[in-house]
């Protein structure tokens, strides 16, 4: 008879391939968010309030067909590596004494047309939000 229960294998807690891309890709979308607050501040703007589609978005590209996914998740990579040395740059024009406003709103509405474009690679779906069943 064995001892361990079968919920305490090794493995057994851990997520699966899928579980943990989409939430490494959930983590990668609100960080992209929190960066985009902060170039929004640069360029003098509010920071913005998410709206229900861009707070859902890796709940609801969860069950997306696979090529919207890969797509979705290249997508967030690229606007990563365009936001950190941005946000760098216009840091560091900040640390001179400069006014990185200008910068800052190119970099923005860079950020917020791919945003569109990502998000446009939602499936559609009602007014209810993401599924929420198990």
């Amino acid at each position: 008879m064995n001892a361990i229960p079968p919920t305490m294998t090794p493995g057994a807690l851990r997520a699966s391939f899928g579980q943990a891309a989409a939430s490494a890709t959930s983590l990668k979308w609100a960080a992209l968010q929190d960066a985009a607050n902060v170039v929004a501040g640069l360029a003098g703007l509010e920071p913005e309030r998410a709206g229900p589609e861009v707070r859902n978005f890796p709940a609801l590209m969860r069950d997306a067909a696979l090529w919207r996914r890969e797509l979705a998740d290249r997508a967030i990579d690229e606007m990563a590596a365009v936001m950190a040395p941005g946000i760098g740059a216009l840091l560091g024009v900040t640390a001179r004494g400069a006014s990185p406003r200008a910068a800052a709103l190119a970099l923005w509405r860079e950020f917020t047309q791919a945003r569109a474009a990502v998000l446009a690679l939602l499936p559609p779906s009602g007014s209810l939000g993401p599924r929420r069943s198990t």
